[in-house]
């Protein structure tokens, strides 16, 4: 499966971005997605997780009740609401998938496929 992010961009602190990942070569039904971020000089770290048929999620303590993951699998496409936004959400985000599994693992390296990472910079 290949994996497009959008929906980065320049935002003021407080405001919101949804990012979608929009999945091809494979139906997204059959994958668990995960969506990751990574800062400058900083390494990757885990954000939001969500099960393949979407019955489970698992987010990151930094940004529960400001982020929403979810999926809408009729259109091989995940997201990822992000309310709240503060300065040190500023990163790349990169959303990944791996198959056929009920898991919201937060850990990278259990992710086979990765898209190619979008901006979202959030300005004080």
């Amino acid at each position: 499966v290949q994996l497009q992010a959008s929906g980065g961009g320049l935002v003021q602190a407080g405001g919101s971005l949804r990012l979608a990942c929009a999945a091809s070569g494979r139906a997204l039904s059959n994958y668990a997605m995960g969506w990751f971020r990574q800062a400058p000089g900083k390494e990757r770290v885990f954000v939001a997780a969500i099960s393949w048929t979407g019955l489970y999620t698992n987010l990151a303590d930094s940004v529960k009740g400001r982020f929403t993951i979810s999926r809408d699998n009729a259109k091989n496409t995940g997201y990822l609401q992000m309310n709240g936004l503060k300065p040190e959400d500023t990163a790349v985000y990169y959303c990944a998938a791996r198959p056929y599994t009920s898991g919201t693992s937060s850990n990278p390296g259990d992710y086979n496929y990765w898209g190619q990472g979008t901006l979202v910079t959030v300005s004080s």
